[in-house]
């Protein structure tokens, strides 16, 4: 099939690079515009653009849709479909219905279940056993159009944002050109969402990286993990804040069962050398840890140069 696709962060630079090792025809990428990144602050083109420059193609960074220019390439070009993975605007109708196949949407989800922004984070956040990979016949609502092919994916108790993020994107092209294969032999059948079992993932803000020591330690770790490696949860630490990249629950209570949450314990090489801190309900070990315009550090190293006495207390 000839076809443009429409993405942005790594998650869908997977899906256009398996696209163009494909028998499927790439006529040309759209990509949000260059933004700044990193500590600097620089303008930074996004990994589907990467990809787009290193094989040539007609690339677009609209600021937004419908834009003249690319509007002017799919006459031109005529392609059978729009491919969207996590483009980061909503696509107008005058998009939608271009193309003959119209747009096909992969959403990492089990659609009606976790529409939205995030869902990778949600799904951790929830502390859910298995999410999937979805593709969808795009129409003007966020996330609720016809589905197309399904794939469940397990979530491992030691899975973080990385890790299931990375696994979604190769699952998530694999189903992609299945999707596509399908629709060109006329062999898929788009369904309707049972929309009545629909949720939602709101737009993630800085609130959701804090970690509140009152909540339980399950769902502690369940935050910690949804923002490792990116942007990283948070706590405070002398007026300053302090990420907590790894964790993990602790089967004892470390001393610490009288203390108030946010309780640091004794770090102990019989706890495997992760630092105790009181939860709402028990003890969470901290094992990997930043402080501002530092490394991340495992939890030991990070003592060595900043000594944390008993009884101090997070957040």
């Amino acid at each position: 099939m000839k076809l443009v696709f429409m993405g942005t962060p790594a998650f869908a630079a997977v899906s256009l690079q398996r696209l163009l090792e494909s028998e499927h025809q790439v006529l040309g990428v759209v990509t949000q515009p260059d933004r700044p990144r990193g500590r600097g602050m620089k303008l930074s083109p996004s990994p589907v653009k990467e990809v787009a420059t290193a094989n040539h193609l007609p690339l677009f960074q609209p600021e937004r849709l419908p834009d003249p220019d690319f509007m002017a390439f799919l006459e031109k070009t005529a392609p059978a479909l729009i491919v969207v993975v996590a483009y980061g605007l909503k696509i107008p109708p005058v998009l939608l219905n271009f193309p003959p196949y119209g747009c096909i949407n992969v959403h990492a989800s089990l659609l009606p279940k976790y529409r939205g922004a995030a869902p990778i984070q949600a799904v951790l956040l929830n502390g859910e056993t298995e999410t999937g990979i979805t593709t969808m016949q795009m129409d003007e609502g966020w996330d609720t159009g016809d589905l197309l092919l399904t794939r469940r994916v397990p979530i491992a108790y030691e899975d973080n944002f990385g890790t299931l993020h990375d696994r979604l994107a190769t699952i998530g092209a694999e189903v992609l050109l299945e999707t596509l294969d399908g629709l060109a032999r006329g062999t898929i059948k788009p369904q309707p969402q049972k929309h009545q079992e629909a949720t939602y993932v709101r737009k993630l803000t800085e609130d959701d990286y804090r970690l509140n020591w009152q909540e339980p330690t399950l769902a502690l770790y369940n935050r910690i993990r949804a923002f490792d490696p990116f942007p990283g949860a948070r706590t405070c630490l002398h007026g300053e804040t302090l990420k907590v990249w790894a964790a993990r629950p602790s089967k004892d209570w470390c001393g610490l069962k009288e203390a108030k949450p946010g309780t640091i314990g004794e770090l102990k090489k019989e706890q495997g050398g992760g630092l105790p801190v009181r939860t709402g309900d028990g003890v969470l070990l901290l094992e990997e840890v930043q402080s501002p315009g530092k490394k991340r550090l495992h939890v030991q190293q990070f003592l060595a140069g900043n000594p944390l006495p008993s009884g101090l207390t997070l957040g």
